[in-house]
């Protein structure tokens, strides 16, 4: 098989920003963090974006951003947590891709995200952030769960969970 995007999914706080990077040097290509490009292109913070823009203007640019990939060589890609649930976003990559869960507790993805919590504009503002990541988990399972392949990241350390990410998208194209 060909090489395709490998595309990782899941809840904030799940590692899809910091196992990216090093699943894109295990296997030699570029990664592409949708949060990090789209706060390039529109001069603003993701947390910006949705306080001035709202969120259905965030995953519109999510969606153009998924319509430019989907004819480029192979990258890493790490979109927002919401991307796979957002159908015009994620359908046009999805042919060129492989759509890696990165399946977490919301008790394990909170602890990872600490004070980063409030950088997240779907949980800044939550009384209650635990509750908001199970919600958010409630609302989106059925998205991740199709996903072309799932790695459990609970008890794992990101270079763990990127072994295990390139182990499995080596064996997925033919390779060792």
């Amino acid at each position: 098989m060909s090489a395709r995007h490998v595309i990782l999914v899941g809840l904030p706080g799940a590692g899809k920003s910091t196992v990216g990077p090093l699943v894109a040097a295990a296997l030699g290509r570029p990664f592409l963090d949708f949060d990090v490009e789209l706060a390039r292109r529109i001069g603003a913070s993701v947390p910006e974006q949705f306080a001035r823009d709202g969120e259905a203007a965030f995953r519109e640019r999510e969606a153009v951003l998924s319509r430019e990939l989907a004819a480029a060589p192979a990258m890493v890609l790490a979109p927002g947590g919401g991307w796979l649930a957002n159908s015009a976003a994620s359908a046009p990559l999805r042919p060129a891709g492989r759509i890696i869960y990165l399946r977490t507790t919301p008790a394990a993805a909170l602890a990872r995200l600490g004070a980063a919590v409030a950088d997240r504009p779907l949980l800044a503002d939550a009384d209650d952030p635990l509750a908001a990541l199970a919600a958010l988990l409630a609302r989106r399972s059925a998205a991740y769960e199709t996903a072309d392949l799932t790695v459990d990241t609970d008890g794992l350390d990101p270079a763990g969970v990127a072994d295990r990410v390139a182990a499995l998208v080596r064996a997925a194209e033919g390779g060792a």
